[in-house]
């Protein structure tokens, strides 16, 4: 498989304190990896700097090409980002957050073209939130704002997806559906997809496979679909310490041992 997103060295410094150290990651098209991490291990950090929202030692490829030769409209072009919060403001309908997905695609004052506002229709359809399209961005529920973002990302129809805990605020039910979505766009539309994760149950259940950061590292990733339960468990355990680890069938469910 083709190799969507690749970092190599990546450095970042805040003052003195190191918060990614000299980290390499590859993930293919088609991919849709997770990353786990304690508070504070440089998640979010990490995707800033492939997104190019702060600066960096070391180099960011996409489809093989150097992000550092991009500027901002070629970078967005390559890499769509899905944040944890969305701080659009309201005043607009949600399917004109969809089309702003286009503009990297667009010259300057230019609008999108009837085509586009057909695509972007078709697009909130296919995700289940047609219905919201001439709705107040502002007054959606948080779960059907992650649900018009992942519509304009589609739309911006970028090789590499970046979501920081998109899930986050959402309840049990709807993180299911935007995970099994996002899955499903990243599969479908053969993109390199990375997302931070707070829970590793679900991170095991919808992620190919799981980068696990630690003191600014990558100290070792998980192939959901070859690596054993052994494996995995003491792959889990130099991020969480000592934990449970069952298995039914193809699932797994993390748990933290008790001592007794």
């Amino acid at each position: 498989m083709m190799t969507g997103l690749r970092l190599r060295n990546i450095s970042v410094n805040y003052g003195e304190r190191k918060i990614l150290k000299n980290l390499n990651l590859d993930i293919s098209r088609g991919e849709f990896c997770g990353l786990l991490g304690l508070n504070g291990s440089g998640k979010t950090t990490l995707l800033h700097v492939a997104c190019g929202f702060l600066p960096m030692q070391g180099e960011c490829y996409v489809d093989g090409e150097n992000c550092k030769n991009l500027n901002e409209r070629q970078r967005a072009r390559k890499i769509a980002f899905i944040p944890q919060i969305c701080s659009l403001a309201g005043g607009r309908d949600a399917i004109d957050v969809v089309l702003m997905g286009y503009n990297p695609w667009l010259n300057i004052l230019e609008s999108p073209s009837v085509e586009q506002k057909k695509q972007a229709r078709e697009i909130m359809d296919k995700l289940g939130c047609l219905h919201l399209a001439d709705k107040d961005f502002g007054e959606l529920s948080q779960g059907q704002k992650q649900m018009v973002i992942l519509a304009r990302c589609i739309a911006q129809n970028a090789p590499v997806m970046l979501m920081d805990e998109p899930d986050s605020a959402l309840d049990f039910l709807n993180k299911h559906i935007v995970l099994e979505k996002i899955r499903t766009v990243v599969r479908d539309g053969n993109k390199a997809g990375l997302i931070t994760m707070h829970d590793p149950n679900f991170a095991m259940e919808y992620c190919d496979r799981l980068f696990l950061l630690k003191d600014g590292k990558i100290v070792t990733q998980i192939h959901m679909k070859t690596d054993s339960k052994e494996k995995i468990k003491e792959s889990l355990s130099m991020i969480y310490g000592e934990i449970e680890l069952l298995k039914n069938g193809k699932e797994y469910l993390m748990g933290k041992r008790q001592d007794v």
